[in-house]
């Protein structure tokens, strides 16, 4: 059973941090690109940040460039997401998603699927 489980979402002011991880567990991960997608109330669920299995290459929304910075690590099956400088616009459910392959900007293309966490910034 293939599982991604996502921490470290929370309650922060405008212009705070928080750092999110997803650990996967279940089956091996190599060649697994990573990605996080958010989905706010009532909007459809879209991509923040990828990156591919050996770590050599990223892909960020534009809205998070410069704030976001995705990170990995394969020997623990674990994916980072570290959120600078949030914004109340970055308040959503964070997902954590695997594919085999490279990463792709769209739901569509990945088979697993955490559960989310919740992220909220106050202004």
């Amino acid at each position: 059973q293939v599982q991604l489980v996502e921490s470290g979402g929370g309650l922060v002011q405008a212009g705070g941090s928080l750092r999110l991880s997803c650990a996967a567990s279940g089956r091996t991960f190599i060649g697994y690109a990573m990605a996080w997608f958010r989905q706010a109330p009532g909007k459809e669920r879209l991509f923040v940040v990828g990156i591919n299995w050996s770590a050599d290459r990223t892909e960020y929304a534009n809205s998070v460039k410069g704030r976001f910075t995705i990170s990995r690590d394969n020997a623990k099956n674990t994916a980072y997401l570290q959120m600078n400088n949030l914004r109340p616009e970055d308040t959503a459910v964070y997902y954590c998603a695997a594919r085999i392959g490279g990463i792709a900007p769209s739901t569509n293309y990945y088979n697993y699927w955490g559960q989310g966490t919740q992220v909220t910034v106050s202004s």
